[in-house]
């Protein structure tokens, strides 16, 4: 049954058609859905990022008519990928173990029917879910993970629980649906985690990218070996990005902010790119507190990591039809 929007009227993302999740018949036939986890109940700070999915899919100042047209990519993601919005998973905060497996189920059932899901957070908790179920389509260990954020979210537990939105990673690898070894996470920088969890990570095989080390490379480098590393020996591509990995001058409105991150140019290219060069199965965007933002600064953000993230996908669609064409303006594209 769709629930619409947990907290606060019901609205779609940008005005897509909305969608009944247990009439797969209304949805079996888009390319990718929009399904809301509006969980907060594993933040370690400040919360607020329930009230997420509802301010990602909103925030605009165009009409919310289920168009947008790319300028850069030649491309319409919400039409030519036939996007619909499944509304929010109930997810109850006190309940975290009934909410998690809520929302496992849900996206279980629509990667079991080929169809992307794009999951509104919530906090970073429900990467657990959301990667665990497409490994239940695609298979334990045949997926890669690209996570953009200032943290690693590989604690052991947090304040005593195995679950958080500190311990999602650890348990993804812990339970075999992703390995270590192709586990990307590009931003990470302040101070955490301790010694103890990077060596358990360094143990994992996960390669992380610093922003030091950002800095120093630049992102473009570092985009190439996280690409070449992701969709070797895996068949899908789970993209999260926490919007924390953003610096909080440009994305204020989070649970846990930390100076010194990517620009959003960044990340939104870097979104892009992925999207176009990966099979992408799955995506996230997490970690938007809206009592917090300012001026929708990071909710305007986050919708934008959608719509880059499903232009790359439709333009990556195109292509492989032979139907995409390169835009010159674009230095992403050239000679690639």
């Amino acid at each position: 049954m769709r629930i619409g929007n947990l907290y606060g009227p019901d609205a779609t993302f940008l005005g897509v058609p909305a969608a009944d999740p247990d009439d797969r018949p209304q949805w079996a036939g888009a390319a990718a859905v929009i399904i809301g986890a509006p969980f907060d109940g594993g933040t370690s700070h400040r919360s607020g990022c329930r009230f997420g999915p509802q301010a990602i899919r909103t925030t605009d100042y165009l009409p919310h008519d289920g168009m947008r047209p790319s300028l850069a990519l030649g491309v319409d993601p919400l039409v030519e990928l036939g996007v619909v919005d499944l509304g929010d998973v109930e997810m109850p905060s006190g309940d975290t173990e009934r909410s998690l497996a809520a929302l496992e189920a849900r996206v279980t059932a629509v990667a079991a029917a080929g169809v992307i899901p794009v999951i509104l957070g919530g906090d970073h908790t429900i990467a657990l879910p959301d990667v665990t179920g497409l490994a239940r389509h695609v298979g334990w260990g045949r997926v890669s993970v690209i996570h953009f954020d200032a943290h690693a979210d590989t604690g052991n537990t947090q304040m005593g629980s195995l679950y958080g939105h500190g311990t999602p990673m650890r348990r993804l690898i812990e339970s075999g649906a992703c390995r270590g070894d192709r586990f990307l996470q590009i931003g990470l920088r302040g101070y955490w985690p301790e010694p103890e969890t990077l060596d358990w990570m360094a143990g994992q095989g996960m390669r992380s990218f610093e922003m030091s080390e950002i800095v120093s490379r630049g992102l473009d480098a570092v985009l190439d070996e996280a690409l070449a590393t992701a969709v070797d020996d895996c068949d899908a591509v789970f993209l999260s990005v926490d919007v924390d990995v953003v610096d909080p001058g440009s994305a204020p409105g989070t649970g846990t902010p930390e100076p010194g991150g990517l620009s959003s140019r960044q990340l939104l290219d870097a979104v892009r790119r992925i999207a176009m060069g990966t099979p992408l199965g799955g995506i996230d965007v997490v970690e938007v507190s809206p009592p917090y933002d300012h001026a929708e600064i990071t909710a305007y953000l986050a919708n934008r990591v959608v719509l880059e993230a499903l232009g790359g996908v439709a333009w990556r669609a195109k292509s492989l039809r032979g139907e995409a064409t390169r835009n010159p303006l674009d230095p992403l594209l050239k000679g690639r």
